[in-house]
Parts: structure tokens; C-alpha cells; sequence
């Protein structure tokens, strides 16, 4: 089974920014997109951004839109994920995960179950 790994998270004010990556072990063969969730303890974990592995296509979830932007290099299947103007709310951890189901419309992407490898998580903490 292929594995993420995330980096780029950290310490940063409120109105900065921070860069995400998420590196697979190895090509993600068949896979459809790569997405980005949050968590914060006691909470479920909540949909942040998708992209499909074409990167013709993104998805983000409300709170985010205007702030972030999510691309894949299509190469390496490494997909990044451009965190702007950042809020105390964002501070969460963040998962990086791969999909292989297809999906096309509006609301792709946006639930755990669509994905089947997850990193480990990076913390994003955001400091008012």
C-alpha cells in the first residue's frame, strides 16, 4: 500500500501563510485524487481540499475557499496544499490521503471514506 508523507506544517501568526507537501512512497497507479483533511481532538475529522490526480479538477470546502489552493505535480503524484491568511480556526492536523474511487460532479472528494491511504498528519498551529 502506497504512503504519505506530510510536511510544512508549524508555528505561524494569525495572516501568514504555510505550504503543505505530501509526498507518496511511489506512484499512486489508478489512483483518481489526492486530498487534504483536518482534525482537532474530539472532533471528526473535516474535508479541507481535494484535487484530482489529472489536476484538472479541485474541490475546497467552504471555510477555505479564497485562502487556499491545492496543485499535484503530476510526475511524482506530490500534491501541495498553499495555505493564505491564516486563522486561529485553522490550526488543526493536517492529513494528506489518496482516493482510487471515481467520482465526478459537484461534492467529490469530501468524505474519509472516498480515501483509502492516509498519512500521518502534520500540526498546523495558528497564533492570534
Amino acid at each position: 500500500q502506497v504512503q504519505l508523507v506530510e510536511s510544512g506544517g508549524g508555528l505561524v501568526q494569525a495572516g501568514g501563510s504555510l505550504r503543505l507537501s505530501c509526498a507518496p512512497s511511489e506512484r499512486i497507479f489508478g489512483g483518481s485524487a489526492l486530498g487534504w483533511f483536518r482534525q482537532t481532538p474530539g472532533k471528526e475529522r473535516e474535508f479541507v481540499a481535494a484535487i484530482t490526480r489529472s489536476g484538472g479538477i479541485t474541490y475546497f470546502a467552504n471555510s477555505v475557499k479564497g485562502r487556499f489552493a491545492i496543485s499535484i505535480d503530476t510526475a511524482t503524484d506530490t500534491v501541495y496544499l498553499q495555505m493564505n491568511n491564516l486563522k486561529p480556526e485553522d490550526t488543526a492536523v493536517y492529513y494528506c490521503a489518496a482516493s482510487w474511487r471515481g467520482c465526478s460532479g459537484n461534492g467529490c472528494y469530501e468524505t474519509p471514506p472516498e480515501f483509502g491511504s492516509w498519512g500521518q498528519g502534520t500540526q498546523v498551529t495558528v497564533s492570534s
